[in-house]
């Protein structure tokens, strides 16, 4: 995550700040490109929201996945808002982080939703990410892990 995230600032959506670095290491992380006013992403996010806690909230040990919201919002206040409906281990680059453009343009994001997922490298796995979760449910995560090279000892 270096490549990608290295030095960054994430906050939760509890307000909570923490350096990227430390809570991504050894994780799959999924880069969600979303935003609350979009219909598609209000549509997408419960499936994925169901697909995170059931991987990491109700698995034991947890999968090793991160999910950073980069936001699309219009507002700092509509993201913030956003954010909160979201689990509470997710975290998101700060509203008002220019890196948030650089990530759309450096991974080619035209339309949200849009879920790239990555190795702890930064190297992509895939950027179809919702078209997997939507079509394999939690059985795209075990393909990302073994091409993520993450040590995993839970079961899928």
């Amino acid at each position: 995550m270096v490549d990608v995230l290295g030095g960054r600032r994430l906050v939760t959506p509890g307000g909570a700040w923490v350096e990227a670095e430390a809570v991504l290491q050894n994780k799959v992380v999924a880069l969600y490109f979303a935003a609350a006013g979009c219909a598609p992403s209000r549509d997408f996010t419960p499936l994925l929201c169901d697909f995170y806690v059931e991987l990491v909230e109700q698995t034991l040990p947890p999968a090793p996945l991160a999910v950073v919201l980069v936001s699309a919002d219009r507002s700092a206040q509509e993201m913030e808002d956003f954010l909160r409906q979201l689990p509470g281990a997710w975290l998101a680059l700060p509203f008002h982080d220019p890196y948030r453009h650089e990530l759309r343009t450096r991974y080619h994001i035209t339309a949200t939703p849009k879920l790239v997922i990555l190795k702890p490298s930064g190297e992509v796995i895939t950027d179809k990410g919702r078209k997997q979760i939507r079509e394999r449910g939690r059985a795209c995560f075990r393909n990302w892990v073994e091409a993520a090279d993450v040590f995993q000892n839970f079961s899928v």
